[in-house]
């Protein structure tokens, strides 16, 4: 193994997710991040996505819904809006979140808040994606 770091998940809710780590991949505002250990000092926003890390050579996956990312002294910590792990998302329900959503932006009337059907599809699907490692 060429080295860990430390990477630690909080949401609202508390903290979802403290493991060293070899690798890890964030759904950056402007494209994917990736980190390996020893890596420069980073502050930087994250996007509605799927965080995927690399814990004892086997990948991981957690859904999150915005927020930041620090990087420093061989640690990451993530700052999420919304987060859960792959394996503790109910995927009936992201399955149901997106049909609705999709329903919401097939009818496209005035009653309609796009932008929010569509933030509700991207995060649904970032949930049904981070699940997949599961089925």
């Amino acid at each position: 193994m060429a080295g860990t770091f430390s990477l630690r998940i909080v949401s609202p809710e508390g903290d979802l997710l403290k493991e060293n780590v070899e690798f890890v991949v964030f759904p950056g505002a402007m494209g994917e991040l990736g980190i390996l250990p020893n890596h420069a000092p980073l502050i930087a926003g994250l996007d509605i996505g799927v965080i995927r890390y690399t814990l004892n050579g086997s990948v991981k996956q957690a859904a999150i819904a915005g927020g930041f990312v620090e990087v420093v002294d061989n640690s990451a910590i993530v700052l999420a809006d919304t987060a859960e792990l792959g394996g503790q998302i109910d995927v009936k329900r992201a399955m149901e979140a997106k049909e609705r959503a999709l329903k919401r932006l097939s009818a496209r009337t005035n009653e309609i808040d796009v932008r929010r059907a569509e933030l509700a599809l991207r995060r649904a699907a970032a949930r049904i994606s981070a699940y997949g490692d599961k089925k």
